[in-house]
């Protein structure tokens, strides 16, 4: 492999990846951030709660695995609403 070649690009891109794109939703009741990060790995997407501070990075893989979950899944997860642990002080 010589220098300067794409691979050569990804080895030398920091672990925490680098932010290609992003954009925040926003509604009344939560805000988050998705972004297109570029990692030593390949391309992740990162979905973070900019109110709790969780964050998840998924590969292509797994992001597409959530097109195979029903709406149910979904609304399993607002069981708790916050995330794990506990909750938020008001």
């Amino acid at each position: 492999m010589s220098a300067g070649t794409p691979q050569d690009a990804e080895a030398a891109l920091p672990a925490e990846g680098v932010v290609d794109a992003e954009f925040t939703v926003i509604n009344e009741f939560t805000a988050v951030r998705v972004s297109k990060i570029r990692t030593p790995n390949g391309h992740r997407v990162e979905i973070r709660s900019l109110r709790l501070g969780h964050r998840i990075r998924l590969d292509p893989l797994a992001l597409e695995s959530v097109t195979w979950q029903s709406p149910d899944v979904f609304s399993h997860f607002l069981d708790q609403p916050f995330g794990p642990g506990p909750s938020p002080s008001p």
